[in-house]
């Protein structure tokens, strides 16, 4: 697998925050953290399936930076993304007694990154977090933008904040241990940005398309990465512009109706 990362940036003037993509980021978290920290001190959020292959290296990392954590781990699912797992959330945010300089770590998907970004965004009037997504979907979208919210029984993503991450770390790697369904998943937001935004990448798409699914050998792995910098990309350049969703970031939506309804059913 290829050794190289890329660094993107979301330019929101103050806020503007860096898009590392590549092989490895795990195991240098700790180092790209901690010169966005007040406090060494950071809490780690994950859910029970990613806990087994990429908590350990994430926490390995961040001793070795010599930043002071703890570990959170919930139940995985989307049935997490609801009022009574974000109450338990901040509860326990609060009971370890977080300070407004205190780091969270959403390490996961989508769900953990939304959790995790609303109860930053409303523990303490906003804490500061880090997104280091886990899948193919979470990387080329969730985690870019700031989008943050829980579910209600009347929908999806209804109760939210806009609350932008410190710093967003892809690593592809992460992407080896999902299933070809996850991995397809997320290989539809990544078409997305094809017909959206770029003819160019929807060509390539069509001719690497399996390898970015397979994911196989270096060349797959590469792919992968490729795809993963061009849909952020593309994502960082629509948000910089539309943070709120007041006009063009409206696209990024495109087949989110009719999904959503589909995952309702």
């Amino acid at each position: 697998m290829s050794s190289e990362q890329t660094l993107l940036s979301l330019d929101l003037g103050r806020r503007s925050y860096d898009i590392h993509v590549g092989n490895g980021l795990l195991t240098m978290a700790g180092e790209l953290i901690s010169p966005l920290m007040r406090h060494p001190r950071a809490i780690v959020i994950t859910d029970k399936n990613v806990e087994k292959y990429c908590l350990s290296p994430l926490e390995s990392s961040l001793n070795a930076a010599g930043i002071d954590h703890q570990s959170i781990v919930m139940d995985a699912g989307e049935q997490t993304k609801d009022y009574a797992h974000a109450e338990d959330l901040t509860g326990r945010l609060l009971d370890a007694r977080v300070e407004r300089s205190t780091m969270l770590i959403a390490l996961g998907g989508g769900v953990v990154g939304d959790l995790v970004g609303f109860s930053a965004a409303i523990t303490l009037r906003g804490l500061d977090f880090v997104q280091i997504p886990t899948t193919l979907l979470s990387q080329v979208d969730s985690s870019v933008g700031g989008k943050t919210g829980i579910n209600m029984p009347q929908g999806k993503n209804l109760i939210g904040a806009f609350h932008q991450p410190r710093l967003v770390l892809a690593d592809i790697g992460a992407l080896e241990t999902l299933s070809p369904r996850e991995i397809r998943s997320g290989y539809a937001e990544v078409v997305k940005y094809g017909l959206i935004n770029d003819a160019e990448f929807f060509a390539w798409l069509d001719s690497n398309g399996q390898q970015v699914i397979a994911g196989k050998d270096e060349d797959g792995a590469d792919a992968r990465q490729h795809a993963v910098v061009t849909s952020c990309k593309a994502k960082a350049a629509i948000v910089s512009e539309d943070e709120t969703e007041q006009g063009a970031r409206a696209l990024l939506n495109l087949g989110h109706t009719f999904g959503h309804s589909l995952e309702a059913k």
